[in-house]
C-alpha cells in the first residue's frame, strides 16, 4: 500500500475504515452511517482497489494503521 493511495481515500472512505477498525460489521457500519450494507461493501471494494489491499485482513490492517490509537479506560482500583 503506497502512501499516495492512502492519501487518495475520501473522508467517507476513511470513516468506513474507522468503523471497521472499531470491529463493526458491514450492517452496523451501514446503520451508523445511514447507508445500505451494499453501499458499505462498495466503499470497502473501492478502498481495496485504491490501496491494493489483497483481502479483508489486509484491509483491516490498513484500518488499524489509519485509526489513531486510543487509551484503554483505567481499571477500577481493587480493594
Amino acid at each position: 500500500m503506497v502512501p499516495e493511495a492512502i492519501a487518495s481515500l475520501s473522508d467517507r472512505e476513511r470513516e468506513v475504515l474507522a468503523h471497521l477498525a472499531d470491529g463493526l460489521t458491514y450492517a452496523s457500519i451501514a446503520r451508523r452511517m445511514n447507508l445500505s450494507p451494499h453501499t458499505v461493501d462498495t466503499y470497502l471494494r473501492r478502498i481495496r482497489a485504491k490501496t491494493k489491499a489483497r483481502n479483508r485482513v489486509h484491509l483491516l490492517r490498513l484500518a488499524f494503521a489509519l485509526t489513531p490509537a486510543t487509551e484503554e479506560p483505567a481499571a477500577a482500583p481493587r480493594s
